[in-house]
Formats: structure tokens, C-alpha cells, sequence
């Protein structure tokens, strides 16, 4: 089983890495970073086609199981796995074809925030895309981290998402 774990956060080097890094150790996963990407914004011309967007879905499209870690950022994703998620209306519109690629693939979520309860309202967006392209959703993984002492329950949280995959046959 291949596994990606893509990282799309404002501080590349905040508790969301550490449980992506966590997360790859535990699994063997590759990591990617949006922030080593140049990838725009939609655009219904799209005009902005031949920037990294396309050329990272392929690679992608590669693994069987795809991990998308992102901090909670006001209830929702970070601005940069967004403007990810956005993108995938290229696979619907000018690459059908590479768009198909992706179905019947997996995907989960692994999160860091501040608040000790974790918003439902942030996984919707992930479970509504997997739906709509087909993907098999298997979970989210969420850490509240309020202190670095927090930082100690990454790995327990992470092993428990990694077993939880395991249980779905990925």
C-alpha cells in the first residue's frame, strides 16, 4: 500500500508537520509540502493550468491511500489545503482524465488545533470531496495541542489513525 501524506499549513514547521513527520515514520508514507508547490488559486479560465497543481496530482495519483494533514484554521482547513481542494475542479473540467485516476482511491485527515473539542464543521469539506470524487474516506486523526506537553500524545494518535487504516485493509 502506498501512502502520501500532503501538508498544506501557514507554518511549515508547526505541530501539524510534527504529526505529519510522526505519521510518515510510523508508516513509510512520502511526504509533500504545498508549501514547495506553486499552486494557484481556481480560475474558471483556467489560465493558471501550468503552474505545479497538475504535475503534483500526477505524481499523486501514484499512491493508493492519501493523507491530508492540515491544522484547524477558524473551523475549516488551512487557506493552503483550500486552494488545493478548489483545484480539484480541474480534474472535473479540463483533466477528466487524470480526475478519474483518483477514484476509488482512500483518503483520511490528520489535524493539530487549540481547541480541546474538535469542530465537526472541519471535516465536512474533506468527507464531501471524497464523496463527490469517489474517494473512500477512513478518518480523521485530531491532537489538541495547548502546550508542548501536548506534543507527547502525537504519536499515540497517530499510531491509533495508523491502525484504524489498517482495519480498512490500507
Amino acid at each position: 500500500m502506498k501512502i502520501a501524506v500532503i501538508l498544506g499549513t501557514s507554518r511549515s514547521d508547526g505541530n501539524t508537520r510534527y504529526m505529519a513527520e510522526e505519521f510518515v515514520a510510523q508508516t513509510n508514507a512520502v511526504f509533500f509540502d504545498l508549501a514547495d508547490y506553486d499552486i494557484s488559486v481556481f480560475d474558471y479560465m483556467h489560465e493558471n493550468k501550468n503552474d505545479d497543481f497538475l504535475s503534483l496530482i500526477s505524481e499523486l495519483i501514484e499512491f493508493d491511500h492519501l493523507v491530508f494533514a492540515s491544522p484547524v484554521y477558524w473551523y475549516s482547513m488551512s487557506a493552503q489545503m483550500k486552494t488545493f481542494f478548489d483545484r480539484f475542479s480541474d480534474l472535473i473540467t479540463i483533466e477528466k482524465e487524470l480526475g478519474r485516476k483518483l477514484k476509488d482511491k482512500s483518503i483520511s485527515v490528520i489535524s493539530t488545533g487549540f481547541d480541546s473539542e474538535f469542530p465537526e464543521c472541519f471535516i465536512k469539506p474533506f468527507e464531501l470531496t471524497a464523496s463527490y470524487m469517489q474517494l473512500a474516506y477512513k478518518g480523521c486523526g485530531y491532537v489538541s495541542i495547548q502546550s508542548e506537553s501536548d506534543l507527547t500524545r502525537v504519536t499515540e494518535r497517530v499510531a491509533q489513525a495508523v491502525n484504524k487504516l489498517k482495519g480498512c485493509g490500507v
